[in-house]
């Protein structure tokens, strides 16, 4: 007798899904932003257009990609300014909504508003990044400052990304120099997100951890071609950020690319304001982070120092004691992230690991 038709077991059927957004064009190189129309109809997003810019960047690339593209789509722009940036994504989100798609010709202000107009209005989005100072501008998260500090956002990736080398090297190396330190706090952040999969079961991506981990050692074996308005260091760090910001996306979440010295950043945000970019901070939370993991955190400062990046608070106008608050109120940034800040770091440590960032 067959026992083809007693089903007492149920076929198992892998049944996993992910949904990953990731760029379809990625154009990096010099003067690259001629291709623009190129790219916007390679992509087919539809014959109108809104190109959000700043007031700094119109007269870098904003105004140079209107005029590329007014001969072929209905062009509008928005300025990113204001003081309330809650209000000015509302007033991107209304213009956003009268168009086919979005464009973001700025740093990360500019990138940041462009994410969260074209994601709330359901709209594809061209990152067009001025400066390369930190990895939002191919990632799927968005930063928003309030007055209780900055709070990172689900956002639209971008379709596409066009990076022109030559506008991006003539932007200040400080900026440059903070989209490097950001990229290289990525070795800390894959510790911290490997050290809550063990202690706490949290979910992780081999793929997103390994391209993140990768992403940032790159980096700090080409330390030595990272100098001030060079084309080839703006070729080496924006090509790092666009590799961070796909992890991301493969991941679903920060996580590749955000642990604790991203709470850290966001701490001495909220308590210091307006004092240092955030990869300057993010780097020398690394530090921190790194020396707490007993990994190499010397050779995390002193990659920071040859590329020009800042190593202490002091260095971006933070007084110890703030460093000291904000390492122990980083447990309270995004609590349900676990990092090796939330294992219990007493006052008396958080002090002694500030005056380690001063050691020669």
């Amino acid at each position: 007798m067959s026992a083809d038709r007693i089903n007492l077991l149920r076929t198992k059927v892998f049944d996993k899904s992910k949904w990953m957004q990731l760029p379809r064009d990625v154009v990096i190189g010099h003067d690259v932003i001629e291709q623009i129309p190129a790219v916007c109809e390679d992509l087919a997003l539809g014959d109108s257009v809104l190109i959000i810019l700043g007031d700094r960047t119109r007269d870098v690339a904003g105004r140079r990609v209107e005029t590329l593209l007014s001969g072929s789509f209905d062009v509008a722009t928005f300025t990113a300014g204001g003081n309330d940036p809650l209000d000015t994504i509302k007033e991107a989100e209304e213009a956003a909504a009268k168009v086919g798609f979005v464009i973001g010709v700025g740093g990360g202000r500019v990138i940041d508003t462009a994410k969260i107009a074209s994601y709330n209005t359901d709209r594809h989005f061209i990152s067009v990044p001025t400066a390369a100072s930190h990895d939002g501008i191919a990632s799927s998260r968005a930063s928003v400052p309030t007055a209780e500090g900055n709070v990172s956002l689900a956002a639209e990736p971008p379709i596409a990304v066009v990076a022109d080398t030559a506008i991006i090297a003539s932007a200040p190396h400080r900026l440059l120099a903070s989209g490097c330190a950001d990229i290289m706090a990525n070795c800390t952040a894959v510790l911290d997100w490997e050290l809550s999969h063990r202690l706490r079961g949290e979910p992780l991506s081999e793929y997103a951890l390994t391209l993140s981990r990768m992403t940032a050692e790159i980096l700090f074996n080409n330390t030595d071609l990272i100098k001030p308005h060079s084309e080839e260091s703006a070729w080496i760090v924006t090509k790092a950020l666009v590799s961070s910001g796909v992890a991301m996306s493969i991941a679903g979440s920060s996580r590749p690319g955000s642990g604790g010295e991203h709470k850290f950043a966001h701490a001495l945000e909220r308590l210091a304001p307006g004092k240092g970019l955030h990869g300057e901070k993010c780097g020398i939370g690394a530090i921190i982070t790194m020396y707490l993991h007993g990994g190499d955190w010397e050779g995390i400062r002193d990659s920071l120092k040859k590329i020009g990046a800042p190593t202490t608070p002091a260095e971006i106008g933070i007084d110890d004691e703030t460093a000291v608050a904000a390492l122990l109120a980083a447990r309270t940034i995004r609590p349900e992230r676990f990092t090796i800040l939330d294992m219990g770091l007493t006052e008396e440590s958080a002090q002694d690991l500030v005056k380690m960032l001063y050691r020669e």
